[in-house]
């Protein structure tokens, strides 16, 4: 195997992940053309195939949620840290709660493509500046969690031949930017689904087939499981006690709360996330859906669980920080150490489609708030034919995939879990304070809309501005720089209470709406239209 430089894999993996990757992309690519929208009918494009089962659905979902960050990123930190990494994991899980309890339901029956419609039919006066707003925010959202995935693709590349050059890193975030553009422009979201339920199934088959693995190698005794970790984690016992990472001081505990808050929060309000939730037929058919994907998504965590510490008994924590400092090339070497060759080349395929599903999903969801909120409501002012919007939509994909794709090459060497967990929290500090005010309170106004979302996405990012994360520290974005007083890493446990005050501020100091508009939004969350 090799160690040279962070280099992980050896040739014959890397000659069959290249294999089993470009097999899947041909496959999937294929089959996206296939099902691509054969008629002029935004319809197909946003919302796809309505009729699919709750299980299909349900995989869908599970794609659109687990990037590669869970397959990579969990393990790693379970790997390195045994108890907060699993804590972590457990809000993961947990975020599907709050999407079934709260929102999906009533987001499915008021809504259309969007979450702009949602908006328009419940603040009609004021619709185009909220939808303006809501497309701002979406497009910061997904373009960070885009780049996030273009640089993760680097990030995995860099397993298989060392530091890059930049020619492979050019090259690398060019063939997967593309691939992507082609998924969402011309496959839409049937193409879209198809490549997440690929993804899904694969990534469930494939982090429950070696998790097995590491149980049978331990006899199927979770104690002797623990003691391994324990014993080759350089920590001991500490090593499966909380504290070891988010412990240590008061602001670490607070930064992991805030970290977790954005998770279980940000999830119900990714755009991504939310246009699955508008594509089934049916309330009970998403109510199924959902509990599908709750279902998938706890495995799926329990799995990289099992994994991360599979990876500490048997590799060891000492050789996974010679290897990759952060953690991500844990399960890379566990599945060396388990199954070799083939089953590190699996793997690793896994997790290159993993990025590709989740940066088709992006791009669309970013394509469809420019192209339906922006474009054709904005500014064509609901006029647009339904040529002109897919027309408009395709180019926005274009236009997303490539700035995404740019945006990858000049931030080469960020922090990709930074970046994503940036797009988390101005989720939950702009997108979910408007989206459960416009649910649940009658007083809620267009002004507190703007106010929520401009304010929370404005926060968000200006407290990670003057956060460790660019300056102050040997692993700021600027190390040498020293202008951080905002203490945490994740702005969430400031800038989503931000968000929620200040849609009440702009609703009370604003005229209400109309008592019938409300009443009527109230009976369609309820009933849904057809």
């Amino acid at each position: 195997m090799v160690t040279t430089g962070a280099a992980v894999v050896d040739r014959f993996s890397l000659q069959l992940t290249l294999v089993l990757f470009l097999s899947v992309v041909v496959v999937t690519l294929f089959t996206a053309l296939l099902t691509a929208p054969q008629r002029d009918e935004i319809s197909e494009f946003y919302l796809g195939d309505r009729t699919m089962s709750p299980l299909r659905n349900g995989l869908a979902m599970c794609g659109d949620y687990l990037s590669a960050a869970t397959l990579l990123g969990s393990t790693g930190l379970v790997a390195l840290t045994g108890y907060d990494g699993l804590l972590y994991l457990c809000g993961t899980a947990v975020a599907w709660m709050m999407v079934l309890l709260l929102i999906a339901e009533p987001l499915r029956n008021a809504g259309r493509f969007t979450l702009g419609d949602t908006l328009a039919l419940r603040l009609p006066r004021g619709q185009r500046p909220v939808r303006l707003a809501l497309a701002l925010c979406t497009l910061a959202i997904t373009v960070l969690y885009l780049v996030a995935q273009l640089v993760g693709s680097v990030a995995l590349l860099t397993q298989f031949t060392g530091e890059p050059s930049a020619a492979t890193r050019t090259l690398c975030v060019v063939v997967i930017g593309t691939v992507v553009i082609v998924y969402a422009a011309i496959g839409g979201m049937p193409g879209a689904t198809f490549i997440q339920i690929v993804k899904a199934v694969m990534l469930v088959s494939g982090v429950t087939v070696t998790a097995v693995m590491v149980l049978h190698r331990y006899d199927w005794n979770v104690d002797a499981l623990l003691a391994a970790a324990a014993d080759n984690s350089g920590q001991g016992t500490r090593f499966l006690e909380p504290g070891l990472r988010y412990g240590a001081s008061t602001t670490s505990k607070l930064d992991f709360f805030s970290l977790q808050l954005a998770i279980v929060l940000g999830l119900a309000a990714l755009p991504h996330v939310m246009m699955r939730l508008l594509a089934p037929k049916s309330g009970g058919v998403l109510r199924s859906s959902v509990v599908w994907a709750m279902g998938l998504v706890s495995l799926v965590c329990l799995a990289a669980g099992i994994l991360g510490l599979g990876a500490t008994a048997v590799v060891g924590r000492d050789t996974i920080v010679e290897t990759d400092r952060k953690g991500d090339a844990a399960v890379l070497l566990l599945a060396h150490a388990l199954g070799g060759g083939v089953l590190t080349a699996l793997l690793s395929c896994l997790a290159f489609v993993t990025l590709l599903a989740v940066a088709a999903g992006l791009t669309l969801a970013a394509a469809s708030s420019l192209a339906h909120d922006l474009y054709a409501e904005v500014i064509r002012k609901g006029r647009a034919k339904q040529t002109e919007e897919l027309a408009v939509a395709r180019l926005s994909a274009v236009v997303i995939g490539v700035l995404g794709m740019l945006l990858a090459l000049v931030s080469w060497g960020a922090n990709t879990a930074t970046l994503a967990f940036l797009a988390f929290a101005i989720a939950a500090s702009a997108i979910l304070p408007t989206l459960v005010y416009t649910l649940f309170w009658r007083r809620f106004t267009a002004q507190g809309a703007l106010l929520s979302l401009c304010g929370g996405l404005l926060c968000s990012v200006l407290l990670v501005v003057f956060s460790p994360v660019v300056s102050s520290t040997p692993s700021s974005l600027y190390p040498a720089a020293d202008f951080a007083w905002f203490p945490l890493q994740n702005p969430g446990l400031v800038s989503i209470p931000a968000g929620f005050l200040l849609g009440w501020l702009g609703s009370v100091l604003s005229r209400p709406e109309a008592p019938d508009v409300h009443e009527d939004f109230e009976v369609r969350t309820l009933v849904g239209a057809e």
